[in-house]
């Protein structure tokens, strides 16, 4: 019985702990589309601003394209073993499934369903900026 009770405790706290808690990436993707909208340079100033920093020498120019992003917020998860180019990059890491609509000049030049991951480091989301030529 002894050996039992701190089975038993142990089992019951395993059970017990919880997934971490999602964070709110409304705004990321708000910020996002606001961008989108105002335009290319608009957009590609947003991307500069959001990109993890540990990737910042791995963004490219957008020219005339812009991108909006719908995100399926159902589909939001954590992704620890992300990594881009090889390299885990710092930070809580999480993935979504997002439509992708790219536009050139206000007309839709691409439409796209795929995965976005985001990175929560020090209170702030960082993504990584798309390369999409």
């Amino acid at each position: 019985m002894r050996v039992v009770w701190p089975l038993l405790v142990a089992l019951c706290a395993t059970g017990c702990a919880t997934a971490p808690q999602q964070p709110d990436f409304r705004g990321y993707f708000a910020d996002n589309n606001a961008a989108a909208t105002a335009g290319p340079q608009a957009q590609q100033e947003f991307f500069h601003r959001s990109q993890h920093p540990d990737f910042t020498d791995s963004t490219c120019e957008l020219g005339d394209l812009t991108v909006q992003l719908d995100p399926a917020w159902s589909t939001l998860r954590p992704d620890p073993g992300f990594t881009a180019d090889g390299v885990v990059p710092r930070g809580e890491i999480w993935a979504i499934g997002v439509e992708v609509t790219t536009r050139v000049n206000g007309s839709a030049t691409g439409h796209q369903i795929g995965s976005q991951h985001l990175v929560v480091l020090d209170g702030r989301t960082f993504g990584f900026a798309p390369c999409p030529q």
